[in-house]
């Protein structure tokens, strides 16, 4: 589905002036088409899944700089494939040298993104906040999943519910913790 560019720029302006209906727009809209495309790069469901989440709210970071002269989706398709190298780099690094010396990984991670930990620090506190903000339920699942690393199959093991409901959850609990990030 295709959209004008006039309403792709109105979009833009709404999100940028923090209207959380844009943002449910903004998600309904391009999550579908982004994570077919995602998905057609990188194997895994999962990581495709999280790699659309970041790109969609990397972009939703760096929106005042959207200058309008592609589609919004191609914008997104050029951040994705950012995010899409970040994945596989963070593979590589992983499969080469983290599972020969696994005790090392903190100190390279640290020497590899140096400047990264002033912007790690205020984003873990933007995380804190906007989970702090959510209810019981999408907190627990958002947790076990993103800081316990647990699968979407573990996680509907832990809770009593089947992998559908569980995914339904996850997928709910997302987009709740995105508006809570944004009102932050």
């Amino acid at each position: 589905m295709r959209f004008e560019a006039s309403d792709e720029r109105e979009l833009v302006k709404r999100l940028l002036r923090g209207s959380h209906r844009s943002l449910r727009m903004y998600y309904t809209r391009y999550s579908p088409r982004l994570m077919a495309f995602i998905g057609s790069r990188v194997q895994s469901g999962e990581d495709a899944e999280e790699i659309l989440h970041d790109t969609l709210l990397s972009a939703l970071d760096s929106l005042a700089i959207f200058t309008g002269r592609s589609s919004l989706f191609t914008w997104l398709c050029g951040i994705a494939r950012h995010e899409i190298a970040d994945y596989y780099r963070r593979q590589k690094i992983r499969s080469v040298v983290f599972s020969r010396l696994p005790f090392i990984e903190g100190f390279v991670s640290r020497a590899l993104e140096p400047s990264a930990a002033m912007m790690r620090k205020e984003y873990e506190r933007g995380v804190k906040v906007a989970l702090g903000r959510l209810m019981p339920h999408y907190r627990e699942i958002l947790v076990l999943k993103y800081m316990d690393g647990m699968s979407v199959k573990e996680i509907a093991k832990r809770l009593g519910m089947s992998v559908k409901a569980c995914e339904s959850a996850l997928t709910r609990a997302r987009r709740a913790f995105v508006v809570a990030y944004e009102e932050r």
